[in-house]
């Protein structure tokens, strides 16, 4: 019960850590906007504490980071989750002082970093491998705390079949939590996307999050089809709740229930991002971009809408 109330506290913190970062943004120049914290929109404050965000995978590939900083902004998008190995170049490599102009420029458009996308896994049985993802992770953590991200996002990625299921988990729990004690003196958070074949399945994401056993170590919920039984989100949804630091989306349009997930993040206070993680547009033109974006709120918004009583 302590450690669940110290993840909340951790995330808390987190959140409006990131916020008042964000707060730092001016209002000169013609169509600045100011960063909106999660939960302070006076069209949502009331009814949900969470807001939305993008994660650069897929959408933002290929935008550097002043096309970020335009086009964010424009369609209503202030949080940011910055993947990995894409055109803005937001990787461990950045100098002390590109990394302090890249959380200046962020913040002086209007934008949150809440999220850092490593590709870092840890189910590799071969050591060398694990310990290079280990390292990289680490690498991620000190740019998160130098950019002010909350937190970095890092994930498993399957079961490989030449050994036990049992030791798989065993050892990417072991990996977290070395990651959420380093993670702790940085204060940055470890999440850990609900991702990969077999890994993704929610009862095996919840015994890595039991062997984590870290306040700083938590999840990245990622609306995968496998988080559905009999229709609902709500059993599996139960078993890793308490562990939830971020959100991706994807499709709204698709048949994953968005509605329901949405009332159950109400449910539980969630105070951060659900992040886009969708196909964007063949068309990289900047009014087209801009105008998927709007859209995509639209649909959010309604869909986040809790039902009035």
């Amino acid at each position: 019960m302590n450690q669940s109330i110290n993840r909340r506290q951790l995330l808390h913190h987190s959140l409006t850590t990131a916020a008042a970062l964000s707060a730092t943004a001016t209002l000169g120049g013609a169509g600045r906007v100011a960063a909106e914290p999660a939960g302070n929109s006076t069209e949502t404050k009331k009814t949900r504490k969470y807001n939305l965000g993008l994660v650069t995978y897929l959408i933002a590939a290929e935008w550097d980071l002043p096309t970020i900083i335009r086009r964010c902004p424009a369609a209503g998008i202030h949080a940011l989750e910055f993947r990995t190995t894409h055109k803005h170049g937001i990787e461990p490599s950045l100098s002390k002082a590109e990394r302090a102009d890249v959380k200046k420029r962020c913040a002086d458009g209007g934008l949150i970093i809440w999220s850092l996308g490593t590709a870092c896994d840890f189910h590799s049985p071969d050591p060398a491998q694990l310990r290079a993802h280990i390292d990289t992770a680490l690498r991620f953590v000190d740019l998160a705390h130098d950019l002010g991200a909350p937190q970095i996002k890092v994930r498993p990625n399957g079961l490989p079949p030449e050994v036990s299921e049992e030791k798989t988990l065993e050892q990417i729990g072991g990996a977290l939590r070395t990651l959420g004690q380093a993670g702790a003196d940085a204060n940055v958070l470890i999440s850990c996307e609900v991702h990969g074949r077999g890994t993704q399945h929610p009862p095996r994401m919840r015994k890595i999050m039991e062997i984590a056993d870290h306040p700083a170590v938590g999840v990245t919920w990622n609306s995968n089809a496998a988080d559905i039984k009999d229709g609902s989100v709500k059993d599996y949804f139960d078993l890793l709740s308490r562990w939830i630091f971020n959100v991706h989306i994807t499709e709204l349009i698709s048949d994953y229930p968005y509605r329901e997930l949405f009332t159950l993040l109400n449910g539980i206070g969630y105070e951060g991002y659900t992040m886009i993680e969708a196909p964007g547009l063949e068309t990289t033109s900047e009014k087209d971009s801009i105008r998927f974006l709007k859209y995509y709120k639209a649909l959010w918004e309604q869909l986040s809408q809790p039902a009035s009583r």
